[in-house]
């Protein structure tokens, strides 16, 4: 089984790499696409850098870096996988790439955010639990899990 996964660095992120990292020990036959989406750069960016390739070479740099943490844990557990850094709208994004490697299932982080907010803004979880054609799970953390029970 291809799973998407992405990585932001996040402590929702880390979650959801642990999450995946036991379901390899745990004996399903998994591989991973370690993904991660750079916002596109601002009006102000292109302005001051004055070289777009300046921007996208910092931007795929910083992507790389953020992915390093989750490839030694990749790594230990003996978990192969492929990376992809990309930018552009990270819902949208997230699924070119689950359609471009041919994954099978989505497994990312929940973001936290309240009720409202996501409403407001909409989070790039519910956009994937929307718009991917795949299983899409949102695994949620501990702190946020103890958070949600009633006393």
């Amino acid at each position: 089984m291809k799973i998407l996964l992405p990585f932001d660095g996040s402590a929702s992120a880390l979650d959801a790499l642990h999450f995946v990292i036991r379901l390899g020990s745990d004996g399903l036959n998994i591989s991973v696409v370690l993904a991660n989406v750079q916002e596109p750069a601002s009006l102000y960016e292109l302005v001051v850098a004055h070289d777009p390739q300046v921007i996208e070479k910092v931007s795929a740099a910083a992507g790389t870096n953020t992915l390093k943490p989750a490839q030694v844990l990749l790594d230990g557990a003996g978990i192969s996988y492929e990376t992809e850094v990309a930018t552009g709208d990270p819902a949208h994004t997230l699924v070119d790439i689950l359609e471009n490697y041919g994954c099978d299932m989505v497994v990312m982080g929940a973001s936290g955010t309240s009720t409202l907010r996501s409403a407001l803004l909409g989070s790039v979880s519910n956009e994937l639990l929307h718009a991917a054609g795949v299983p899409v799970m949102i695994v949620k953390g501990v702190a946020q899990a103890s958070t949600d029970v009633a006393p």
